[in-house]
């Protein structure tokens, strides 16, 4: 007797809902990725503030409901994968060819991906370039099985399944909306307390979290040190400028969130001087393209550039305080750049 879950109607609908999340979780971290490593064509807005954590929120929501439907998928077609002969024809071996490069990219992403999550680095590559190239090698596979498949699945999705695969289909349902509903808390902020596997929280120094502590980073003393001036270097010159100096100039606050590229996000008050109001007081316009350097040399996020989109809208802080505090040091004391619609890696401490 054949399982209920190994049959054409079951892996069709399975595969259509995998198709979606995985198609979701794709554009949404290339879009994550065109940010962060812009092309000169693409360009990004800084509004509305919370654009950005709503595309990264989704990216790993749809990721974490990938998993449960992928191994649901593999489960209804692998006795499929040792039949005899191994290729029959060119079709037949376009689909076990893409079946495998599917699932090996699939699981890899998604494997990376909640490794990612959780800030676990158990490899020694750079996990955003292979992330970045096995998207494409997993997505161009999921669209070659398909086309392959494409008769089967308008066969299967034409008819009703019987009540025990209906059974299992619900499972699978089931199955992914819990794994969403148990980690989505960092990303939903309505799921926050009953997301009980978050990796995030407000747990942290002024009420909002860190992925790295100054301290990590090996930038206490220089930050702390008091002769530490900011350097804004434009074409007219450059023009230093002490703590109290920068707090003397005009203050601006705004409700901001981080919303880092794993997923998780926390909105806090931040005040500070306005980067459209620092550059006119440098003797620049804003709506320049800024480079930002931190007080951490090392790293590929040590260097960030912020676009004139972002340098010219009001809401772009220089920050010097969080929740009403002066900033700790890790988040970054003496003052750091809070830019709405912007991953948290790019707003340098």
């Amino acid at each position: 007797m054949s399982s209920a879950a190994r049959s054409e109607r079951v892996t069709s609908r399975i595969g259509l809902t995998l198709a979606v999340t995985f198609t979701l979780c794709f554009v949404t971290g290339l879009l994550s990725h065109l940010i962060q490593h812009p092309p000169s064509w693409f360009g990004w807005p800084s509004r509305p503030i919370g654009l950005y954590r709503f595309t990264q929120g989704t990216h790993v929501v749809s990721g974490i409901a990938s998993i449960p439907l992928l191994l649901a998928k593999l489960w209804s077609v692998y006795p499929k994968l040792f039949e005899r002969p191994v290729i029959r024809n060119l079709p037949h071996a376009l689909e076990r060819l893409s079946i495998l490069v599917l699932s090996v990219a699939a699981f890899f992403e998604l494997t990376t991906g909640l490794f990612n999550i959780a800030q676990n680095y158990p490899w020694t590559f750079y996990f955003p370039q292979l992330h970045y190239a096995l998207a494409w090698v997993a997505i161009g596979s999921i669209l070659v099985h398909i086309a392959v498949k494409l008769p089967i699945v308008r066969r299967a999705l034409t008819t009703e399944p019987e009540p025990s695969r209906r059974a299992f289909l619900r499972t699978t349902w089931l199955a992914a909306g819990v794994a969403v509903v148990a980690t989505a808390g960092d990303s939903v902020p309505l799921l926050r307390n009953v997301s009980g596997l978050s990796w995030r929280s407000d747990k942290g120094p002024q009420g909002l979290p860190v992925n790295r502590t100054a301290e990590a980073a090996g930038v206490l003393d220089t930050a702390r040190d008091a002769d530490w001036r900011l350097s804004v270097v434009t074409p007219g010159g450059t023009k230093t400028y002490s703590l109290d100096q920068l707090r003397a100039l005009p203050r601006t606050s705004a409700e901001l969130p981080i919303a880092c590229v794993e997923g998780w996000s926390q909105s806090a008050h931040w005040s500070g001087v306005s980067l459209p109001d620092l550059l006119r007081h440098a003797g620049t316009a804003p709506g320049t393209p800024v480079r930002v350097f931190s007080l951490e040399k090392a790293g590929p996020y040590g260097i960030s550039d912020l676009p004139g989109e972002h340098t010219s809208d009001d809401l772009t802080l220089l920050a010097l305080e969080l929740n009403g505090e002066i900033l700790d040091a890790d988040h970054g004391f003496p003052c750091r750049v809070i830019a709405p619609n912007r991953p948290g890696v790019l707003q340098t401490k």
